[in-house]
């Protein structure tokens, strides 16, 4: 059990460095240019990894990279960059929140994890949370901004899951690298056509670039996908509410938004949702003999050197 709280406390640190990215990309990043700066995220990520982990694909691998690179890189970080710039910290980040139940449905159905009772209790509240901090009438909820930020929750749930499903073959340094990487060069060249020469940068966009691609980018999606490969994707998704919770409070407490009670109320029910989703014993066991029925041609002992890790 205490090994399961570990890897939670770990799955953790990537909700709350992406909710601070959302304060990040509104104040510092120019609004304009959503595909440079998605290709300016995941491409030195990628590349940074990649020179820690010196690894290639191999096999599946290949085409792999390539899909989870154009979902979890590629289109999510291009829509959270849009959202970001449309809606204020706190909507931006919240809208993401209801992630939690996409993931556990996707799941069930890719990699046959039946959500508990405690995970969909704690879905429950959380969301209801979510509801309150995002229904307190702060101006600047754009419907293009609710809908790109609706979108990048949908399309990283499935993406999440989809690797959670591919996880044998690869360590999570190796395989989080190449996603990032083919990501970051899909967009290159769609950025060029689409938005011209890249743009000129400040010294704080600079720093901001810094921050999005080394921690709310690379450490962010190490973390995350090493949590998803140690825990149930439901557990997994009710951390990410933290990302809710992170963005209003940068929202608040540098961006001027004013927390209400209506705010702190919802904001005790998101950590309920996730303290209810916490990892069990039963739920650890469930995950971790999920991948070997699922890959059984690439994996075909857990002990294997091939296969995942853990």
């Amino acid at each position: 059990m205490e090994a399961n709280i570990r890897w939670a406390a770990l799955t953790a640190v990537a909700p709350v460095a992406w909710g601070a990215n959302y304060f990040v990309t509104r104040e510092f990043l120019p609004a304009d240019r959503p595909l440079y700066g998605a290709a300016l995220r995941a491409l030195p990520a990628g590349l940074v990894l990649l020179g820690l982990c010196r690894q290639r694909p191999r096999g599946a691998w290949w085409w792999r990279s390539a899909v989870l690179g154009m979902l979890n890189v590629s289109v999510f970080f291009v829509l959270v960059y849009a959202a970001s710039q449309l809606l204020p910290t706190s909507i931006a980040s919240t809208v993401m929140a209801v992630s939690p139940l996409a993931m556990m449905l996707i799941a069930w159905a890719l990699v046959s994890e039946q959500p508990g009772i405690a995970h969909l209790a704690g879905a429950a509240i959380g969301l209801g949370g979510v509801c309150l901090m995002l229904l307190t009438g702060v101006e600047g909820a754009s419907v293009p901004g609710v809908l790109a930020s609706a979108a990048a929750m949908l399309v990283s749930a499935f993406g999440h899951i989809l690797a959670k499903r591919w996880s044998s073959g690869a360590d999570v340094l190796a395989s989080t690298a190449w996603q990032l990487t083919a990501g970051g060069l899909f967009l290159l060249p769609v950025a060029a056509a689409a938005e011209g020469p890249p743009p000129t940068l400040s010294r704080s966009a600079l720093l901001a670039f810094g921050y999005v691609a080394l921690v709310a980018t690379a450490l962010a999606f190490t973390a995350w996908f090493t949590g998803l490969r140690h825990l149930p994707a439901g557990t997994v998704g009710l951390i990410g509410l933290l990302n809710p919770v992170t963005g209003v409070l940068f929202g608040t407490a540098l961006a001027g938004e004013v927390l209400t009670v209506q705010q702190l109320c919802g904001l005790v029910l998101v950590l309920v949702g996730v303290v209810l989703g916490r990892p069990t014993r039963a739920g650890r066991r469930n995950s971790s003999q999920a991948p070997p029925r699922l890959v059984t041609d690439e994996c075909p002992a857990p002990e294997s050197s091939t296969c995942d890790p853990r």
